[in-house]
């Protein structure tokens, strides 16, 4: 074991120094081999955890690094999102949640470092896998794959990300925070789908990264054949079993699962504590170097960064750190203590592979011993049932069934992954205002003949006419009736067929409400079959199809579409079915409402509202300020929302599709996370201030089956779920930074119809 243990390190070294004559002009200080990473000359095992700038503030960055800090972690980890930062051709985004660059050197002052997965794939279900939706129209491209139009547009905003870096000075050489960086993402698995081409790109990518001369090491996550010198690593619920592709890179856990994301229609995933720390403390009793958590902190898909499928504005993940940046006990402080005692391992760990044991069934013991005499040893039980007695070193341990304690001495006992001491306090919604004061205003269908309408033969997919700038599409047509046809003495009424690729469809016929579809969790297409009420002369179809994010994974994103795809028919008539499906139609990208601003302070103040009382039960088509038609009002803006008329009072639009709601409220004292308690309302958006809060979705009730969840045995994302039958997701971050003392306005945009005076603001309290 020795003689080989010296030949590894003589190969690393030598790698080593290629890897720096490659990678930079000046002397690279962070390098690694098979055991540890080594930065300015120390062996570290690296603790990481994620979290992404754009789901948070820049006013909850500092709070949240430092939560991290203190919970024993080394690096922070995050994506880079291109479609936040470039979201149009040659036009940049930097400021704000976007402000990469501020992040980054929030984490230097707290003394982190920095892991940058540049990607720009991300998937992370964030819309369109971070790919700006402009990409899919650039003459003959294909994504991810050998193709010279896509290589061009990834080159230029990876070069653009680490040229911005290299200019702040925050690669670690410069002195700066960055001590790895990260090309492509899972790109193993569609390497294997699609072949030669995978792998062409995949030499391309890593030789083009490696060219950028960053100074520190790439790495490649679940990608088996990443080119040397990259390091490939691992994702997932459990990583003890990988193995690098070469035996002198490190052994990298880049994505430890810590829970799951929650969808609309699904329930909410939670992984145990318990598990997730049997998880690290079994990886790295097998030789692991770095470990990151996925998510650290998950925060909140502001705004439409969620991806399809029904992806929730929430991305709490059950992280350490929930949605609102406060410890998610016990995960937070059970992992806390877990970290220290690995620190307290690092030592031995560091320098040499372990003895393995197997002392007594689903019992195995790995022992870690350095040249100066340090000694850390893991025991293990690895039955999810048992607790077991393990005899080690002439002493007995008592371990608790799938669990892993350690010993940095080898005889004291100082952590169980299944015994958790550190309980903390469990965090509650508290309602700090209710009563609150709403206007209306209805969205309207939109003619054929209004100015904004694009007139075309056939079907057409919604993203390539919306060009993702909105949820919604209007797709309108007319249906001619004779005055003989048999369906008007009989009154059985001709049935409407509408297929749709998704993700939800609203008919209207002849301005009102017909009935409303939308896919589901396992197939977003859907199909509407309904009967409606013709009459004799010209129909007005009107078709609302909605898009609740785009794809964040899988092949082919050029091909990736949604909206009503066709056929479209109506049977019943003397003629017997009626194929629409070729025929002209009309489209119309967005909603009145956001053409108006709505969602915007000076918007919402631009339009009429009905006040209070006046409030119309079930009408199609309103927008709500407490602050869709709205859209191209742009109902949804500050300066919008004040343009157009809203109802008040008495005349408020109770329970209504299709509405604008809006009221104005002002910031509750303290300093405690808000919320907006969304129960009574049915699917929609919100805003204040003219930030993004999200997409609601209330209506959608969690399906699945929330049995009892033990910690032990092997965990997937459908073990431990909770929540159904209620909400998927009730309460919506509003973050306190975006608040006003006094006369905030909120916009609730409402497609399915609910009841806005129900609706509550919330204070997150532990």
């Amino acid at each position: 074991m020795g003689s080989m243990w010296e030949v590894l390190k003589i190969k690393t070294l030598v790698l080593v120094v290629l890897f720096s004559l490659a990678c930079s002009s000046v002397r690279a200080t962070v390098s690694y081999d098979d055991k540890a990473f080594i930065i300015d000359g120390k062996r570290r095992i690296l603790i990481s955890g994620s979290i992404h700038y754009p789901r948070s503030t820049p006013e909850m960055w500092p709070d949240l690094i430092q939560k991290a800090k203190d919970g024993g972690l080394d690096v922070i980890q995050t994506y880079v999102f291109w479609n936040g930062h470039e979201p149009s051709p040659g036009k940049y985004n930097f400021e704000g949640r976007f402000d990469l660059v501020k992040f980054i050197k929030m984490v230097q002052q707290a003394g982190l470092y920095v892991h940058l997965r540049i990607g720009p794939y991300v998937c992370a279900e964030w819309n369109f896998g971070g790919f700006p939706v402009w990409l899919k129209y650039v003459p003959g491209i294909e994504f991810r794959t050998d193709n010279q139009p896509f290589k061009v547009a990834m080159q230029g905003f990876v070069e653009k990300i680490v040229n911005m870096m290299k200019s702040e000075s925050l690669f670690e050489p410069q002195g700066g925070p960055i001590i790895m960086s990260q090309i492509e993402n899972e790109y193993g698995p569609v390497e294997w789908e699609i072949g030669a081409p995978g792998k062409a790109y995949t030499a391309w990518a890593a030789k083009m990264a490696v060219g950028l001369n960053t100074g520190v090491p790439w790495i490649m996550c679940k990608q088996e054949t990443a080119p040397d010198p990259i390091i490939d690593t691992c994702n997932g619920f459990y990583c003890e079993g990988f193995r690098p592709n070469k035996p002198w890179k490190p052994k990298m856990f880049t994505e430890v699962w810590t829970g799951w994301y929650t969808q609309y229609g699904g329930p909410v995933p939670h992984r145990p504590a318990e598990d997730l720390a049997f998880a690290i403390a079994r990886f790295v009793q097998n030789n692991g170097s770095f470990f990151n958590y996925y998510m650290y902190h998950g925060g909140t898909n502001f705004g439409r960064t969620a991806a399809g499928l029904f992806i929730a504005t929430s991305y709490d993940y059950d992280a350490p750190l929930d949605e609102y940046g406060l410890p998610n006990e016990p995960k937070y402080g059970h992992l806390t203590n877990l970290h220290k005692a690995i620190k307290q391992c690092e030592p031995a760990l560091v320098s040499s592979y372990p003895t393995v044991t197997w002392p007594g069934k689903n019992q195995e013991v790995h022992v870690f011993t350095s040249k100066s005499g340090a000694c850390a040893a893991f025991l293990s039980n690895y039955d999810p049932t048992y607790s077991t007695k393990l005899t080690f070193q002439n002493r007995q341990y008592e371990l608790p069934p799938w669990s892993i304690s350690i010993l940095p001495d080898c005889k004291t006992e100082v952590y169980n992954t299944a015994r958790i001491s550190s309980q903390g306090s469990t965090a509650k919604m508290v309602p700090v205002s209710g009563g609150l004061s709403w206007q209306s205003y209805s969205e309207e269908t939109p003619s054929s003949d209004d100015r904004d309408t694009l007139a075309m033969q056939g079907l057409w997919e919604q993203v390539n006419v919306t060009r993702d700038s909105s949820d919604y599409l209007w797709y309108l047509t007319q249906v001619n009736i004779a005055p003989n046809e048999g369906f008007l003495k009989s009154g059985q009424w001709p049935l409407l067929t509408a297929m749709s690729a998704g993700h939800a469809l609203h008919v209207f016929v002849n301005g009102k409400l017909s009935g409303t579809v939308y896919g589901g969790l396992d197939n977003p297409k859907l199909t509407y079959t309904g009967y409606v009420n013709l009459r004799a002369g010209v129909n007005k179809i009107s078709l609302l199809s909605v898009a609740v994010g785009l794809p964040n994974v899988g092949l082919h994103y050029e091909r990736w579409n949604a909206g009503v795809l066709g056929p479209v028919t109506i049977k019943g008539l003397n003629e017997g079915t009626r194929d629409l499906t070729k025929q002209s139609w009309s489209y119309k990208v967005g909603l009145k409402g956001e053409a108006l601003n709505l969602d915007t302070v000076t918007g919402s103040s631009s339009v009429e509202w009905v006040q209070g009382s006046l409030l119309a039960q079930k009408q199609p088509l309103t927008w709500y300020k407490v602050g869709l038609i709205g859209e191209r009002l742009k109902l949804d803006t500050v300066a919008g929302s004040s343009a157009a008329q809203w109802a008040q009072g008495s005349q408020l639009s109770l329970k209504q599709p299709i509405t604008w709601y809006k009221t104005t409220f002002d910031a509750p004292d303290g300093n405690d996370p808000l919320a907006l308690d969304m129960y009574s309302m049915g699917k929609g958006e919100m805003w204040v201030n003219d930030q993004g809060i999200g997409r609601h979705w209330p209506g959608n009730t969690a399906k699945g089956n929330c049995s009892n969840c033990n910690y032990a045995g092997m965990f997937a994302e459908k073990k431990c779920l909770g929540n159904c039958g209620q909400p998927s997701q009730r309460w919506y971050h509003v973050p306190r930074s975006w608040l006003k003392p006094t006369g905030n306005v909120l916009v609730v945009f409402e497609e399915w119809g609910g009841d806005p005076t129900k609706i509550s603001l919330v204070k997150r309290t532990v």
